[in-house]
């Protein structure tokens, strides 16, 4: 893979580093989510802390998406709440499993995402990966067997278990996401407002069953924990949302995905110089091995990628993007956004 270099330059003259900036910040903030949800939740309020955060953060969505979810086909409203189901228990598992296990563990194991799914991409195209993908999902695997082990072997904690179960849940959603044909050309602001409604749907029915109500949460939430709450539903959601969005329009979805795969090594900072983290020898090596190995295993998984931050094309192929002729990218309206980019696939779910 071509270097990406820092003095690189978008086709329109705007230095990439103007660009990559922002969606570096959106991994900073993705990797403090693991560290905010452990701080809010409890096992008795993950239910009503993910219901508060969907809540605040979809209205915001449903006012830019605007007169677009009027658009929603029958079709693609009922695959955008089957995908908010999906996106729910994503969710409930990530945040029971980061209320049991570090949030440097969380960060690191739930990037796996970033191995299973070109695994389960090829098994659904019978297509065989390479074998430096191979290579870096074996290097990956055991950076999370030491990684669970701390100072010395025992058995990973449910939280561990509850986050590699997450993981494999966040694959099928994107699978699900990127292989639907009802979704592949809808407005992506609308569909977002509609996997929030779904999933707030799951929350709300879970709530009675669930322990404390989210009224007396809220009640209780100090301005410190107001002020994370916010975080989540803002920043890790909404401001994420949308510098995908405006990046991957102006360099690439590969360059983007690229640098959204950083996530994890901000959750192993943040985890450990603020949440006090201490993962232990035999850990710090499984965290080096889970970075190395997902790191690899992108780029053995992306198309190469030049220094101006677009995928190579064939000769003669039209660029990323492009209308084709008589109609917008992809068939769709020029917002559409398909969850095949690997901008927004490569994540899957808002984490936490």
């Amino acid at each position: 893979m071509t270097p990406l270099t820092s003095g690189a330059t978008h086709p329109g003259n705007r230095p990439l580093w103007l660009i990559d900036l922002p969606v570096v910040l959106v991994a900073v903030v993705w990797g403090s989510s693991y560290l905010a949800a452990k701080e809010l939740a409890t096992t008795a309020t993950v239910i009503a802390l993910l219901l508060l955060r969907f809540v605040v953060a979809a209205p915001v969505m449903a006012v830019v998406a605007g007169r677009a979810i009027t658009r929603l086909s029958a079709r693609e409203t009922g695959a955008g709440v089957l995908l908010g189901m999906l996106l729910s228990g994503v969710l409930v598992l990530e945040t029971f499993g980061v209320v049991h296990t570090s949030a440097t563990n969380a960060g690191l194991i739930i990037s796996l995402t970033m191995i299973f799914t070109p695994l389960a991409e090829a098994v659904a195209t019978r297509t065989r990966p390479t074998g430096a993908f191979l290579g870096a999902a074996a290097l990956s695997v055991t950076g999370v067997a030491l990684l669970t082990q701390g100072s010395g072997f025992t058995t990973p904690s449910s939280g561990d278990l509850l986050m590699l179960l997450a993981a494999v849940v966040r694959t099928v959603y994107v699978m699900a996401t990127g292989r639907m044909k009802a979704v592949r050309s809808t407005d992506s602001g609308a569909l977002t407002v509609v996997q929030f409604t779904g999933a707030i749907a799951v929350f709300a029915l879970a709530s009675p069953f669930a322990g404390v109500s989210p009224l007396d949460v809220a009640a209780a939430y100090s301005l410190q924990q107001w002020a994370a709450l916010l975080h989540l539903a803002l920043m890790c959601t909404l401001f994420a949302f949308f510098v995908q969005m405006w990046a991957v329009r102006r360099t690439s979805p590969s360059r983007v995905s690229l640098l959204l795969g950083t996530e994890p090594l901000w959750a192993a900072v943040i985890g450990v110089l603020a949440g006090g983290d201490r993962p232990g020898l035999l850990g710090a090596a499984g965290a080096v091995l889970i970075l190395a190995g997902t790191t690899w295993g992108r780029q053995a998984a992306a198309p190469a990628v030049t220094a101006e931050g677009e995928p190579e094309r064939p000769e003669g192929a039209a660029p990323e993007g492009a209308a084709p002729e008589g109609g917008s990218p992809e068939g769709g309206s020029p917002e559409s956004t398909r969850a095949s980019q690997p901008a927004v696939a490569a994540q899957g779910a808002p984490p936490l």
